[in-house]
């Protein structure tokens, strides 16, 4: 994997989408992304429903810039150092969820597992849609995956 010079992180577009810097993890660098997002979904969850759903879909919109320009940038299509797509991802994994300790943590797990696994459609989106737009879609459709799962748990506790 090509390596991200520390000098992007100065510039907003390639700070945002490497996660703040947690994209640059030597090792699992979309768990450490994930874990990054952890903080900001604290602070989006205590916004009203209609608004927590607006500042994710604009997430979303400015990932795909973003992740697309950084993407250019490095050369490489997905670079396991654009991690604003693990962030987006896991605020959709965690949607609605009350704020006790284990099912943020179960939604983590079940966010990484589906993003890891790409299980359908996911495998086919990582493969087929590139861009931008590839970049954040298979994530995003694994934290819907891991949405509906917590969701059934919960319905059924």
């Amino acid at each position: 994997m090509k390596t991200i010079p520390p000098t992007m992180l100065r510039d907003p577009r390639h700070l945002l989408s490497l996660g703040f810097g947690s994209g640059l993890a030597p090792k699992a660098p979309g768990t450490f992304g994930t874990l990054a997002a952890l903080p900001c979904w604290y602070l989006l969850q205590l916004l009203p429903t209609a608004s927590y759903i607006v500042a994710v879909v604009a997430a979303f919109a400015l990932g795909v810039y973003l992740c697309g320009e950084t993407a250019k940038a490095l050369g490489v299509h997905d670079h396991g150092g654009i991690v604003w797509d693990e962030f987006v991802g896991l605020w959709i994994a965690l949607f609605l969820l009350p704020s006790d300790w284990y099912w943020p943590l179960l939604g983590f797990a079940l966010f990484r597992l589906f993003d890891i696994w790409k299980p359908w459609p996911i495998s086919v989106l990582d493969r087929r849609v590139h861009g931008g737009l590839g970049i954040m879609i298979d994530d995003v459709v694994a934290g819907f995956y891991a949405f509906f799962v917590i969701q059934g748990l919960f319905l059924l506790m």
